[in-house]
């Protein structure tokens, strides 16, 4: 651990033209984060200043060079500056394809600070895929960043809200490629990875409930046969090797059963088959945690929210929650 007691984070900014000065900067107003963690925003002192002048925590933000015996004081955030931004001019509530190549310099220094040990974990404030692109990255977003420097062949999101984890077999594709994404192997892939993760984060046997596809399970067949020639099979090769997976369940009734404390875990078949029920669950609370990368990293789970960027009004529960579970998972403490 890179602290002595507490971890120490790597906090992206996200893109400077969104909230995500704000939500860092209203996160890190509270004192038990600084009871738990060492926070280190990664990015530049002008939209920290920036975002705690917008929020008004009357923080002070310091630049430093290195992250050794950073992150201590309370009141003052201590900002790792990127080479080639401090003097940028970040477009306020707008795409930027400045703002776009600042926050893909940022995550990629945020990586490498969990890769050389110097972090015990990185959490992310929202990026702009569009910006990103603009800026000419060939990365999609985060995981695909992530994906890239890991030397990852399978890099997971799952979105967590509560008692409510949902681990995505697929993130970026549309609806029609999720579909054909959802195989047999891929499915017992992305089970496998579930199981391996949360037997690391102390769960001693994962109950994993694996969602269905079409609707009402496919109806034996009648509406949709993934079930029976992907999913099914997917999960039976998953309980041979030991592992508590379940299912299809149709994805009108396993979510209440997750909530209510029958899964710890539902393995969703494409991106909104996941994002919507944690959303509709408890939207603020809700964060984002990768899994497949050799190291911890959670996230805000919203955008940039260019409409409201510079108003002191956006909220940072998602923020304290990235920054909670981080924490935990640094520490080696079960996620509740």
């Amino acid at each position: 651990m890179a602290g002595a007691d507490r971890p120490l984070l790597a906090i992206t900014l996200g893109d400077p033209s969104g909230i995500g000065p704000e939500v860092v900067a209203r996160a890190l107003s509270e004192e038990r984060v600084y009871e738990i963690a060492r926070p280190v925003v990664v990015g530049a002192l002008g939209p920290m200043r920036r975002g705690i002048a917008d929020t008004g925590v009357g923080f002070r933000a310091r630049p430093i060079e290195t992250v050794e015996g950073a992150g201590e004081e309370f009141g003052v955030i201590d900002v790792l500056n990127v080479d080639g931004f401090e003097d940028a001019e970040f477009p306020l509530g707008e795409l930027s394809p400045v703002s776009g190549k600042a926050a893909h310099a940022w995550i990629e220094r945020a990586v490498r600070l969990c890769q050389d040990g110097s972090a015990d974990a990185m959490v992310t404030a929202p990026v702009n895929k569009e910006a990103l692109r603009l800026a000419g990255s060939e990365d999609l977003g985060h995981q695909e960043v992530f994906k890239r420097m890991s030397g990852s062949d399978y890099v997971a999101t799952m979105l967590v809200s509560g008692s409510l984890r949902c681990m995505h077999l697929s993130t970026h594709r549309s609806l029609i490629r999720a579909a054909q994404y959802a195989t047999r192997a891929n499915i017992l892939m992305a089970t496998r990875l579930t199981d391996e993760t949360f037997k690391r984060w102390g769960f001693e046997n994962p109950r994993i409930a694996v969602a269905a596809l079409n609707p009402h399970g496919g109806e034996n067949g009648m509406i949709g046969d993934e079930e029976i020639t992907d999913i099914r099979p997917a999960v039976e090769d998953a309980r041979a090797e030991g592992i508590d997976a379940n299912g299809p369940i149709p994805a009108d009734t396993v979510f209440n059963q997750a909530i209510a404390g029958r899964w710890d875990v539902v393995v969703v078949m494409y991106h909104d088959q996941g994002h919507i029920p944690i959303k509709v669950h408890g939207f603020e609370e809700s964060v984002s945690v990768n899994l497949g990368i050799p190291w911890i990293r959670t996230s805000v789970d919203h955008g940039t929210a260019f409409d409201i960027a510079g108003k002191g009004i956006a909220q940072a529960v998602s923020m304290r929650e990235a920054i909670k579970l981080a924490t935990q998972l640094a520490t080696g403490v079960r996620p509740a």
